[in-house]
């Protein structure tokens, strides 16, 4: 009986260990789950922003609305982390410690950096930001751009967050642009024009649009240079050039598109008209009215009857062939 009693009372014994050792064990557990800190998404350091700004944040009040899903951000280039050079959150919106630190149901204090169109922060502030990386290169104008000038900033154009920046699409780049170039928009649906609605030119291809030496954001020096870029076969040099097209091409074209043919400002003869006006041949017939007798009419207009001047002078931007220069011995 006492040999039975001491039995039970060491069974005991080692059933209160065995459960104190469990608690242990399970308390030991419980607090590496609690220190062990939440891991990064896709940038350094993101957790303590992607614990609120989670894949159900689609209307966060920091991003406004160009960017409408922060977590998008890893399916662009900003999210490769393989990359040594890819930033953090902190880089672009600042260390905003009130912003991180705010605790209550209440709207939490904007980020130091807020970028958008309808943003507290100014356009100088928000593009500076930007170019803390993005520096140099086909950015070194951007200071002295038309852009900068006009308060527009990076973020009104690019969507960083979103896993397809449009402006960097051939097919939907015309679209940011034509949200304030309203003009151009309307240029480029008339009768002719830059293939802009097809995708196959962009407004990149001729205008940088992050500043340049050149006139209007050209990429190149000049109008003609930025033309030459795709029609070489206009640039010479000829024997004969053409004064005016050597100089500007947009003396005669207007380069976003118009309802004459090769996008010209107004149709032949009265576009060579407003320089050669009694030179080789007469002006009147040029502006007169009616049919030709032959059709039946009194006044001799038939130079406007389905005919220009490049019927006979097809090389209007130079040739190495004089046009009608008389011949002597």
């Amino acid at each position: 009986m006492r040999q039975l009693s001491k039995i039970k009372r060491i069974l005991s014994l080692g059933l209160r260990c065995g459960a104190l050792g469990l608690a242990l064990m399970a308390g030991t557990a419980f607090a590496a789950d609690v220190a062990k800190p939440p891991a990064d998404l896709f940038l350094k350091g993101d957790a303590k922003c992607t614990g609120c700004h989670d894949e159900a944040d689609d209307s966060t009040p920091t991003m406004l609305d160009l960017h409408p899903s922060v977590l998008a951000i890893g399916k662009t280039r900003h999210g490769m982390t393989g990359d040594s050079r890819t930033p953090t959150c902190t880089s672009c919106h600042g260390n905003s410690e009130k912003h991180v630190n705010h605790k209550g149901s209440s709207k939490p204090p904007a980020t130091d950096v807020i970028f958008g169109k309808k943003s507290q922060t100014s356009a100088k502030v928000q593009s500076e930001t930007c170019l803390t990386c993005h520096a140099g290169g086909s950015n070194i104008h951007w200071d002295n751009g038309v852009h900068a000038a006009n308060d527009v900033s990076c973020s009104s154009c690019h969507s960083v967050h979103r896993a397809k920046d449009k402006v960097r699409d051939k097919t939907q780049q015309a679209e940011v642009c034509y949200t304030c170039h309203k003009t151009q928009r309307a240029e480029s649906n008339k009768a002719s024009h830059h293939p802009m609605n097809e995708g196959k030119v962009v407004c990149s291809s001729c205008h940088n649009p992050h500043g340049s030496t050149g006139p209007k954001q050209l990429i190149k020096n000049t109008v003609n240079e930025t033309c030459y870029t795709c029609h070489t076969e206009k640039r010479g040099p000829f024997l004969f050039e053409h004064p005016v097209a050597s100089d500007n091409c947009l003396n005669c074209h207007n380069s976003h598109g118009s309802n004459n043919i090769a996008m010209l400002k107004t149709r032949q003869p009265y576009l060579c008209q407003q320089c050669h006006d009694f030179t080789r041949h007469p002006g009147n017939p040029y502006s007169g009215t009616g049919l030709p007798p032959s059709a039946g009419g009194t006044a001799a207009a038939q130079q406007l009857l389905l005919r220009s001047c490049a019927s006979c002078h097809t090389q209007v931007h130079g040739s190495n062939h004089p046009s009608g220069v008389r011949q002597t011995r």
